[in-house]
């Protein structure tokens, strides 16, 4: 298998407040974060890149220089003229976070209009990582060339993971996202979602009927992530359910699931063991939710 791991979506410019009233700009998203703790899990003889479509304007060059900072292959990044990067700004009341989104033209939202470009970038893959947000944010004709393009990268030998990460606000409806997120699990060795979304928005009862439903719908393995509960395990090898340690002292739980999932993939992808790569998952995404922010340096006990 190819050591190269690759996950495709939507980085963002994040701007946070501060203590001081004024905004603190970083970069964030939901492929990227797992992408960031995976490069710290994997071992050095991997690489791990990011697929996205950026602008050729500055803010998208500070974008690209954080990701290569990190460790993390942006050669195969569409730039593209016409376009620039999504952002989102974090609002605090009372303590609870809100957030504004300016997206609508992200030139992410065109990373599978160029099918040459996007099977260049998939070409030689150990493991293809996306996620429902990276479906949603694309045109329907473009989610159609997407996933055809993931298809034949499998088909060449690639491994295929998936979030569903459900966000409806993304979507044109439910109905629509539903069915998408169905068909794409279809194509995937490895679904791995988050229990309180798939009840929220596909009305499941428990972390079995999730398992089945995406089982029924052609997945590999499903890997059902559920808080604090038992993550549920399932696949051609049975079924296993496995109890996470406590986590005491959360402070934050942004990317929660996504550091659970770069654990989780970091280990399965070099050793195979399930019960250890849960085991990797819940420790990191323990970590990451004891700090505050998507991205941690935690990889040291505490």
């Amino acid at each position: 298998m190819s050591l190269k791991f690759l996950a495709v979506g939507e980085c963002m410019v994040e701007m946070a407040p501060t203590a001081d009233g004024t905004y603190a700009m970083g970069f964030a998203g939901d492929t990227l974060n797992t992408a960031w703790y995976a490069r710290k899990c994997l071992p050095a003889n991997w690489s791990v890149g990011y697929y996205t479509a950026v602008g050729r304007d500055q803010v998208s060059e500070e974008m690209l220089g954080f990701l290569k900072g990190s460790g993390i292959d942006t050669a195969s990044v569409h730039k593209r003229d016409e376009r620039t990067v999504g952002l989102y700004m974090i609002q605090l009341k009372d303590g609870e976070r809100s957030f504004a989104y300016w997206r609508s033209h992200s030139a992410a939202r065109c990373l599978a209009s160029d099918r040459a470009h996007l099977d260049s970038a998939l070409a030689g893959t150990g493991l293809v990582y996306f996620s429902g947000i990276t479906l949603a944010i694309l045109p329907a004709a473009d989610r159609v060339v997407f996933l055809d393009a993931l298809r034949a990268a499998r088909g060449r030998g690639a491994r295929i993971a998936f979030d569903p990460n459900l966000r409806p606000r993304l979507w044109e409806n439910a109905e629509t996202m539903r069915a998408c997120v169905t068909q794409a699990a279809g194509l995937c060795d490895l679904v791995m979602p988050s229990f309180d979304d798939e009840m929220t928005h596909f009305g499941d009862s428990t972390p079995e009927v999730s398992v089945d439903r995406y089982l029924a719908a052609g997945a590999g393995m499903v890997v059902v992530k559920n808080g604090p509960a038992d993550v549920i395990c399932a696949g051609r090898e049975g079924r296993q359910s496995f109890q996470p340690e406590p986590v005491t002292g959360i402070v934050d739980t942004t990317a929660a699931g996504d550091s659970f999932n770069a654990g989780f993939l970091a280990e399965y992808l070099t050793s195979g063991d399930i019960a250890a790569s849960v085991g990797a998952g819940a420790r990191l995404a323990g970590r990451v939710i004891c700090n505050r922010g998507a991205l941690v340096d935690c990889l040291e006990p505490a």
